[in-house]
């Protein structure tokens, strides 16, 4: 996801005159676009599905670090142990 400085930096001015072109570009482009006043940024437009896959990825790798931060402090489990939690055979 590279920012196209071109295409991506939107003036606030632009999305109250047009904000379907600003969603359908970010919706298509599977970019964020940042949206500028005064020339400075002050948010990003991006679509809910690449929000979400973002989101996701986010998690996704906390929850890695995370065990591997357990598995460097020696909290970890057997598989017996893991399976009795479970209640699995």
């Amino acid at each position: 996801m590279n920012t196209k400085f071109s295409e991506d930096i939107v003036p606030l001015s632009d999305l109250k005159i047009n904000p379907g072109r600003v969603v359908k570009h970010a919706s298509e482009s599977h970019r964020p676009v940042l949206l500028t006043s005064h020339g400075r940024g002050i948010a990003v437009v991006q679509s809910l599905s690449d929000y979400e896959k973002a989101a996701e990825e986010i998690s996704f790798m906390r929850a890695v670090t995370a065990g591997l931060v357990d598995l460097e402090k020696g909290r970890e489990l057997s598989i017996d142990d893991v399976k009795k939690r479970l209640g699995l055979r």
